[in-house]
């Protein structure tokens, strides 16, 4: 019994005693030159595989090079936004729920103990590099209203603008259901586009997407995904490994869209040394990198291309509208193109809209709830349903 304890605390003296080392040598003051200036503002995202062991417990080791990287890139004013897993799978190690505690509330548990180990680390880790480091917790609900949205995004321009280091994770211990991420790589991806981040990190425990199974013989790690690139997903393996609820086929899904909106995206293995710096240095490093678009949305528009699962009705349209909303003039929804109402929904809330076909041709929010909507409806002299400035049309239409 007693060597459980005794490694756990020699391992942890190691990284103080190492920690203390590398920020009395001064890694961090590397200087970085002529850096492009999509790695201004950056976002990174750690998942639990890379930063948690196999029983579960924190790999401080690892988490000091993450944070070695970071300070560097702090030193050479690069803006960070640190998007962190590892709370559930730190706490998994502390304690085993009773028998008669559910699955869901164990995670809660697991997360609220976790959180304060994970946090506590990244904050001493960045302390020995002179960051100031700063938690904050996120559940759908923070992106599902504008307000909401906006207060998040004020919050964290606020931090990095008083060189404060935004730590964000989400809120496992009250995030249930449907207030859930898929993970924290959407977590991230909203995070990037609120942010209007030139790049985002997604550091996973592989170097990227492959042909075929990672490691076997004839799979090949493919460098860069663009909008020319074909349907690369028929790649993915939809398994998921280790503590993360997510995969790779998520991870190709958020980058993905998130390239689409003109912020680069970076699939890279975190267990490698050096490789955020290398891949800023812009050196020949495996990765799979999602080269973005050439568009920028703006605030609204960016807000409403990541509220899709937050959608609380449907709204059907005729012809007319569809072609009105679908054409290269600017228009608003018009309650005379309204056919059918699915579902209840309140005034502000997101909407989802179809044509005729039952084909969804984008997103809104709505100016009504769903019970006006039905009284007025085909009517011409009501005011929009969804205004141009809150309406999102699929790019494919």
């Amino acid at each position: 019994m007693l060597k459980n304890y005794i490694y756990p605390v020699k391992n942890y003296i190691i990284t103080v005693i190492f920690a203390t080392f590398c920020s009395n040598q001064g890694p961090a003051n590397k200087e970085l030159k002529n850096i492009n200036p999509k790695f201004n503002r950056v976002a990174i995202k750690v998942g639990s595989n890379v930063i948690a062991k196999s029983d579960g417990s924190l790999n401080t080791g690892r988490m000091l090079r993450i944070v070695e990287e970071i300070a560097i890139l702090h030193k050479n004013n690069i803006e960070v936004i640190l998007i962190t897993s590892g709370a559930v799978a730190a706490g998994r190690s502390e304690v085993v729920p009773s028998r008669k505690t559910s699955i869901i509330s164990s995670r809660q548990i697991w997360a609220a103990i976790g959180q304060v180990k994970l946090m506590g680390t990244y904050q001493f880790l960045f302390g020995k590099y002179g960051i100031q480091a700063g938690q904050l917790l996120a559940t759908k609900d923070s992106f599902r209203d504008r307000m909401h949205y906006l207060n998040m995004k004020n919050c964290i321009t606020a931090m990095l603008d008083n060189k404060v280091l935004p730590v964000v994770n989400e809120n496992d211990a009250i995030s249930i259901t449907e207030l859930m991420f898929t993970d924290n790589d959407e977590l991230s991806g909203m995070i990037s586009s609120m942010m209007n981040c030139g790049s985002l990190f997604i550091l996973s425990n592989v170097d990227g997407i492959y042909t075929g199974e990672p490691g076997s013989e004839n799979s090949q790690l493919i460098r860069e995904i663009d909008d020319n690139s074909g349907d690369v997903s028929q790649f993915i393996s939809m398994s998921k490994s280790g503590f993360g609820r997510g995969g790779m086929h998520t991870k190709y899904s958020i980058a993905m869209k998130t390239a689409a909106e003109g912020i680069d995206v970076y699939i890279a293995n975190g267990t490698r040394d050096t490789i955020i710096t290398d891949i800023i240095r812009e050196k020949d490093v495996p990765c799979t990198r999602f080269i973005a678009a050439d568009i920028k949305k703006t605030g609204v528009k960016k807000w409403l291309s990541h509220s899709g699962t937050f959608a609380k009705g449907i709204v059907y349209i005729n012809r007319g509208a569809r072609d009105a909303l679908t054409g290269d003039k600017a228009s608003s929804l018009l309650m005379i193109g309204v056919s059918k109402v699915e579902g209840f929904f309140k005034k502000g809330d997101i909407i989802r809209i179809f044509d005729d076909a039952n084909n969804q041709i984008g997103i809104g929010k709505s100016e009504y709830d769903s019970e006006k909507v039905e009284l007025y409806m085909g009517e011409k002299r009501k005011k929009p349903l969804v205004h141009y400035d809150y309406l999102l049309i699929n790019e494919k239409n």
